[in-house]
């Protein structure tokens, strides 16, 4: 009996592991991208200060996720992929749910206290984003992708905010963009798993259809390859980082973003944003070359 209780103990903690969604966290990278490109990576006290961020928003959206999932509960039963979630599942039940969530608040605001202020207010308009998504936000139609494009922005103005630097406002617009387009691709997963015209637990995506989200597509992903583009090839970004060579890192985003489309249409791929950049050999490739590239041409490392 007692190897009962202990192999129950650890399917419990592996419940509460696909609870928090940690594979999500690759998410909060955008936190990083204010220090990557302020050209302070190297320098420990703003690394520091900037990991801690990330660690916070890790807190923080999980608990948004645990919040969406004690909401969704419900509906989610009724979905093909989502009924085995940890709470529609019954693999963890409502209680559990709300103590991992208050616990998730606590973590998060326990590392922000020590943060600066204006970071610690970036990340609770977060939360409060996703509380207004979770309840009303997500069942009406665009507002809830961009809802989801303002999360991503905040991660950046909150990463900016935790080390104390500027933040381009092209790179706020390409945020919003990538955000936007990302969203709209999973809302077009969804509806191809669905299958159009069917009655979806999640009524919102009864006001979509694939026809619309591939026009909606296709702009917003002009949108990121354009601002990020005029964004390297600014007058302001060529002053301050004493170089236009970052304009050389643009074919990666754009091969990004067509391999990205390409696995959502091809494949239907898109649902979930983590899977692709987590196991598409082309995209992780095309991600630590980006990474690299930026870094050998901002820190100057090596002379070309």
């Amino acid at each position: 009996m007692p190897g009962n209780g202990i192999t129950g103990t650890g399917m419990k903690i592996r419940s509460i592991v696909r609870l928090i969604r940690v594979p999500q966290w690759i998410k909060n990278c955008f936190v990083l991208v204010p220090l990557i490109f302020s050209q302070h990576v190297f320098e420990m006290g703003y690394t520091r200060s900037a990991l801690l961020a990330v660690l916070s928003f890790c807190f923080i959206s999980s608990a948004v996720y645990v919040l969406n999932d004690i909401v969704d509960r419900d509906s989610d039963k009724m979905h093909p992929v989502k009924k085995n979630r940890p709470l529609a599942s019954g693999a963890l039940q409502l209680g559990d749910g709300v103590f991992v969530l208050v616990l998730l608040i606590a973590a998060a605001a326990g590392i922000a206290a020590f943060m600066p202020v204006r970071f610690m207010v970036a990340m609770g308009i977060f939360f409060l984003l996703n509380v207004f998504y979770s309840f009303y936000a997500k069942h009406v139609v665009l507002l809830d992708i961009f809802c989801i494009a303002g999360g991503f922005m905040l991660r950046v103005f909150a990463g900016a905010f935790a080390i104390g630097v500027l933040t381009s406002s092209w790179l706020i617009l390409t945020t919003m963009f990538i955000s936007l387009f990302l969203g709209v691709m999973k809302r077009r997963s969804e509806l191809v798993l669905l299958g159009e015209g069917h009655k979806s637990s999640r009524k919102v995506l009864e006001k979509y259809t694939v026809a619309f989200t591939d026009q909606m597509a296709n702009v917003t992903a002009a949108a990121v390859i354009i601002c990020y583009a005029l964004y390297t090839t600014a007058q302001r970004t060529i002053e301050i980082f004493h170089t236009d060579r970052l304009v050389y890192t643009t074919p990666f985003v754009v091969f990004g973003i067509f391999r990205y489309m390409y696995l959502v249409y091809k494949y239907d791929q898109g649902e979930n944003t983590t899977e692709i950049m987590m196991h598409d050999f082309p995209m992780i490739a095309t991600v630590l070359l980006y990474l690299v590239s930026v870094l050998v041409i901002l820190y100057n490392i090596v002379q070309i």
